[in-house]
């Protein structure tokens, strides 16, 4: 087996210049060491995982071998500590390699960003901050330790995963524990993760149904009662092999809580940047759509003829506008993320759903106007840029915050301030 040396990988420009875009010293290092293990080990099996629409394992054993699984932990429990925006420029960074890998990372890593540093800026009282810290600690050594891989399961084929109504997923309560049951449908990562973080509301006797008693618990893939069914054989996101999870009276202990009871409604209400994080993978996206046609242009991608076609001046016309469009994706995206805290401004969260809306929509423009200027060549499955364009094509489907529900929310809330109505 060839051992690559990562250190000696000759890697692509940054997403993020860390001088133009002020990035400190950890963040630069953290992308850089995702362009060389993406460029090295992840964009060779793409391929691969699309093809036969398998999990990314190889690429999970290789982010836990460079401390990429623990990147959101603490560094106090041996992760790097990365912020929100740390991440989400390392994400960025692992899309332009594989889009499947980006895309379930962000499930496992969210684990950790939900019950770490997010989890910091929420209100608890001294008993529940206690066991939070406490029980975290043990997913994270999991993680660090084990190479555990968490999944975040949220989709139920309604709108609850919108936040509209509470998840028909239930949890429980009983001696010692909770029992779930329910069924996620799209739940990536299914059958690989070691965990599925389940959002799922809490029943309480007497009650109708609330979202603000929605529970994120830890479930073990290998519980008793878990099941995944169903075949996964979709348009793009291969690799992510999102089958359907069912929950059959599953039993999880107390410490199984990745945030304590009610808590989750808060951090949906008070840091909706948390719905921001499947964006980075489509960013990623972009920029390998317009990294790949300009190579082609110059004649540098193998097997595609020696003819450098950067001559013809509808193909520089054609680079200039995806290059405009990839700016003003970028600027907007990377303002949205720095600004991701508690209790944002209107204004923020207004920017926030227009980013995401903007690198989801600009992706797959970016991608088809990558496939009309290189041409013909460009369809051939030899050639990641197919498989970019059907990857990029579904981020504008995915639940929180899908492109119509970006607008939804946009228009509304730019008219009306919070309890006013026309009535």
């Amino acid at each position: 087996m060839n051992v690559i040396d990562l250190d000696q990988i000759d890697t692509d420009a940054p997403l993020f210049d860390p001088a133009a875009f002020r990035l400190g010293d950890e963040e630069a290092e953290l992308n850089a060491l995702a362009r060389r293990i993406g460029k090295a080990k992840f964009a060779p099996r793409a391929a691969t995982y699309d093809r036969e629409a398998i999990f990314p394992t190889e690429n999970y054993r290789d982010m836990h071998e460079v401390g990429l699984l623990g990147i959101a932990v603490p560094k106090e429990h041996g992760g790097s500590g990365a912020g929100f925006r740390s991440y989400a420029t390392t994400a960025a960074e692992i899309g332009r390699y594989c889009g499947a890998t980006a895309l379930t990372w962000n499930m496992h890593v969210c684990s950790c960003l939900w019950s770490g540093p997010l989890s910091d800026d929420l209100e608890m009282t001294e008993e529940q901050r206690a066991n939070h810290l406490r029980r975290r600690a043990t997913h994270y050594t999991r993680i660090i330790d084990d190479g555990a891989i968490y999944a975040q399961p949220f989709s139920e084929g309604g709108a609850a995963a919108a936040g509209v109504i509470p998840f028909s997923t239930s949890a429980k309560r009983v001696d010692g524990g909770w029992l779930i049951n329910g069924k996620k449908i799209f739940a990536s990562l299914s059958g690989s993760a070691d965990y599925y973080g389940v959002l799922c509301g809490e029943m309480k006797p007497g009650e109708r149904p609330s979202r603000r008693d929605t529970m994120y618990i830890a479930v073990p893939g290998n519980a008793e009662g878990v099941e995944v069914v169903g075949d996964w054989d979709p348009l793009g996101m291969r690799g992510t092999v999102s089958r359907t999870l069912l929950l059959k009276d599953v039993f999880v202990d107390d410490d199984a809580a990745l945030m304590p009871r009610g808590v989750y409604y808060q951090a949906a209400s008070r840091w909706p940047h948390m719905f921001m994080t499947l964006s980075p993978t489509y960013l990623g996206l972009a920029q390998a759509a317009f990294d790949f046609t300009v190579k082609y242009l110059r004649g540098e991608i193998p097997n595609t003829g020696p003819e450098k076609r950067r001559k013809f001046p509808t193909k520089q016309h054609a680079i200039a506008d995806m290059f405009v469009m990839l700016q003003q994706t970028k600027a907007l995206w990377f303002q949205a993320v720095s600004e991701a805290r508690a209790d944002p401004s209107k204004e923020q969260v207004l920017r926030a759903y227009a980013a995401q809306y903007t690198v989801m929509e600009n992706a797959n423009e970016l991608a088809q106007l990558a496939i009309r200027t290189c041409g013909g060549q460009s369809m051939l499955k030899t050639l990641p840029l197919e498989r970019i364009y059907r990857d990029s094509r579904c981020g504008s489907l995915m639940l929180p915050w899908t492109a119509e529900i970006c607008l939804d929310r946009i228009g509304r809330e730019a008219l009306y301030e919070p309890g006013e109505t026309d009535d």
